[in-house]
């Protein structure tokens, strides 16, 4: 093999395996060491100056020890993984690589095109090389078959969208909107409104629908001048009786006028833009992703044969738990308030006597996000927002909830409930829209602006507490800031092609046009804030400075609820280093009771919405923390058997001894729940809580659009205790705890 350039320096990789080799390792095992080390982004540095992914990528395969590496290495998981990733890039070729793969593991280089990615990148120079390898192994060709089948259909899709998204470029970013919320009212909200209200809250084609809106804003954005993102009363007025007043109050709305053309054109490109989004998801992403199926070329079309169906079922179930969860910490939340209420029962009243239900959910549910975000992410009370300021986080989340709440009420339930009693879309929302201008002038269309300065004075009324009796403009600032999604600025990133994360519309509600804010009620009034409020912080804000506290709060109240049922808990342990290539780095936490010994491993990430993102996880920080986990499970034990001081912190003390060793990997995400990395099993820091807490009895079903009406009181009064549904019928042990864990006990629906 030959790189299209070379280097001079010494190798990482051959330096890492050679050293590994002197202490005893095999040579499998040695490969799989380098390979693990260049997926984790290591060398980072070649002295003093940092390395590019190129420079990474060179050296690693033109490792001797990776050129010359057994057959058996390359079926390996980090070698699929390192394969995989040569695949996924274009600036670097190594001639003859892939073909010398496909004689000897072509298993392995499948399963690797695969999880490249390769089937979204048709025009890449690896499919060249990938056809050639194809002509001397059938299953390579037969797999550059299925690639092409997949590249046809991309192709279609690709240029549907294209095809409508000609027929609209005149529109502006605020254009697209109007017609992206009359879209909503026509075709969402409704059905949203009467399955939540009947207690389904399937959302499925909203949430498809909310993702194709997000993309194709991005590609309005990308395309956008500067002058269009800055709005005012005038430009707004123009795009309203240019595209919005012709739907709605032209008497001659079936004609053939431009609004009712463009708005065709709507439909027909958010059909085009979800069919793509669904192509993408169910298919490409399936055939990368997902394991518990193969694609099966008949003549020019694709099967899929289910290969494992408990694999398959996996992601539903995940969902399913997430919505349990959602349940879960409402239960904990409306314990919190009866309490909260009991202290003063002038508390039940929360603003204006017709206001104070949706007050008091709007509460609970900001109290709902809040407890998650404590104890689950540990989010202190203040973050800080992009403009530096603090934000308390519960009146951030009520301000949020509040918004909801006003836009459920005021918007789509009103519209909900005209849309029933005229059956048309169009004249409920046309209603809708006049009374509110009958009312005091309110804007009661689909889609709503302001001015940041009186959205701040709005929000100011819902700072109000013992210390700010009249709110804070300040604290109003810093919560809206907070919720902002600046189209200006994500529109120069884009149109510059810069790297960066794209916010969803849910997770930064308050779209910044200039110095107009727009939101979208039939956005704001359904999402689910936990969630928002979760991405914002874990995934917008990965790189907030504060993000490492956060995760050392996590521990520490892991060990607060561990200690509380007995354990003597050891936090941040470091342990000596034992020779160059045995760094174990710092133990998350110690636990030990019983003759059990926990080691855990804690990780911090956000909520993922697809099969692509938790595959992502799985193979990158799950995968490490399993490589860590093993370091670090290996040092406790060594400290166990060594060190009197290290068996006295974690109480073996009068010849205790262990007899049982666990080492789990505690995530805050659902993702990869119950599997295992490096044979250590994965769990969430939520199914831990719970398995201590003992309260799964929490975690069932609760309506979404249930009051928080006197009723609240007597709905917790009722039989809180759950004596049926402990596990742990003859009191807590370590031993127990175990099973209750490794055999997820905590989500068994039958005793729950």
């Amino acid at each position: 093999m030959e790189a299209s350039d070379t280097t001079t320096q010494r190798n990482y990789y051959d330096d890492l395996a050679t050293r590994a080799v002197r202490n005893g390792h095999p040579l499998d095992a040695t490969i799989e060491l380098a390979a693990s080390a260049y997926l984790d982004g290591k060398p980072q540095t070649h002295g003093k100056r940092k390395l590019t992914r190129r420079e990474r990528d060179s050296q690693f395969w033109l490792s001797r020890k990776v050129k010359n590496c057994p057959t058996t290495a390359w079926s390996t998981e980090p070698m699929v993984l390192a394969l995989a990733r040569y695949l996924s890039q274009e600036q670097l070729a190594i001639e003859g690589l892939i073909n010398a793969v496909a004689q000897v593991a072509p298993d392995a280089l499948i399963r690797a095109v695969r999880y490249s990615g390769l089937v979204m990148k048709q025009q890449s120079p690896r499919r060249a090389e990938l056809m050639l390898a194809g002509a001397s192994c059938p299953a390579v060709g037969e797999l550059c078959r299925v690639l092409d089948i997949f590249d046809q259909a991309h192709r279609l899709r690709v240029s549907a969208v294209q095809i409508e998204k000609d027929r609209l470029t005149h529109l502006s970013a605020f254009d697209f909107l109007v017609y992206a919320s009359l879209y909503a009212f026509e075709c969402l909200v409704g059905k949203d409104i009467a399955s939540m209200k009947a207690g389904h809250a399937n959302k499925s084609r909203t949430e498809l629908a909310w993702h194709a809106i997000n993309d194709l804003l991005a590609w309005k954005l990308g395309t956008a001048n500067e002058s269009s993102l800055k709005l005012n009363d005038a430009s707004i007025g123009l795009s309203v009786a240019r595209h919005l007043r012709p739907i709605l109050f032209d008497e001659g709305r079936g004609g053939a006028s431009e609004a009712v053309q463009a708005f065709h054109a709507f439909h027909a490109l958010l059909d085009a833009q979800i069919e793509l989004n669904e192509f993408i998801s169910r298919s490409a992403d399936a055939f990368c992703y997902d394991d518990s199926i193969r694609f099966v070329r008949h003549e020019d079309r694709l099967e899929i044969v289910e290969v494992d169906p408990a694999a398959r079922t996996a992601w539903q179930i995940d969902g399913h738990k997430l919505r349990r969860l959602h349940d879960y910490w409402f239960h904990r939340a409306m314990d919190e308030f009866v309490e909260y209420v009991a202290a003063d029962p002038g508390r039940w009243e929360i603003g204006r006597p017709e206001n104070a239900d949706a007050n008091r959910m709007a509460w609970l549910r900001a109290l709902q996000a809040k407890l998650r975000l404590q104890e689950v992410y540990g989010i202190a009370d203040e973050v800080t927002s992009d403009s530096g300021e603090p934000v308390d986080v519960f009146q951030a989340l009520l301000s949020l909830n509040l918004m909801s709440a006003f836009f459920e009420s005021d918007f789509l339930v009103a519209f909900t409930d005209r849309l029933d009693s005229m059956g048309d879309w169009r004249s409920a929302l046309q209603r809708m829209t006049m009374e509110g201008l009958l009312n005091g002038m309110q804007n009661r269309l689909p889609i709503t602006w302001s001015g940041r300065e009186a959205k701040i004075i709005n929000i100011t009324g819902w700072t109000v507490n013992e210390s700010q009796p009249k709110g804070s403009l300040r604290m109003a600032s810093a919560i809206l800031d907070f919720w902002t999604y600046d189209m200006a600025v994500l529109a120069a990133r884009l149109q510059k092609c810069e790297p960066g994360l794209q916010p969803h519309l849910f997770e930064r509600p308050v779209l910044k046009f200039g110095a107009t804010l727009v939101q979208l009620p039939w956005i704001v009034g359904i999402q689910n804030n936990s969630t928002a409020a979760i991405n914002n912080l874990r995934r917008l804000g990965s790189r907030r400075g504060n993000v490492k506290e956060e995760t050392q709060r996590i521990e520490a109240s892991l060990a607060k609820v561990l200690e509380s049922r007995g354990f003597r808990v050891l936090l941040n342990w470091q342990p000596p280093r034992e020779g160059a290539l045995d760094d174990p780095g710092e133990v998350d936490v110690i636990a030990a009771r019983d003759g059990h010994l926990f080691v855990l491993e804690v990780k911090s990430t956000f909520m993922r919405k697809s099969q692509r993102e938790a595959w992502m996880h799985a193979t990158t920080t799950l995968r490490k923390a399993g490589q860590q986990l093993q370091r670090k499970k290996a040092a406790v034990l060594r400290a166990v058997e060594s060190s009197a001081e290290f068996c006295m912190a974690i109480g073996l003390n009068d010849g205790q001894s262990i007899t049982h060793r666990h080492g789990w990997i505690v995530d805050t995400s659902i993702e990869s729940d119950h599997q295992r990395f490096s044979g250590f099993l994965k769990i969430s820091v939520e199914e831990m809580l719970i398995a201590l807490r003992d309260d799964r009895h929490l975690l069932k079903g609760l309506s979404e659009f249930r009051t928080a009406s006197p009723e609240l009181i007597a709905l917790q009064d009722q039989g809180h205790s759950h004596s049926g549904t402990t596990m742990y019928p003859d009191g807590f042990n370590a031993e127990r705890f175990a099973k209750v864990v490794e055999a997820a006990v905590v989500w068994d629906e039958t005793n729950s």
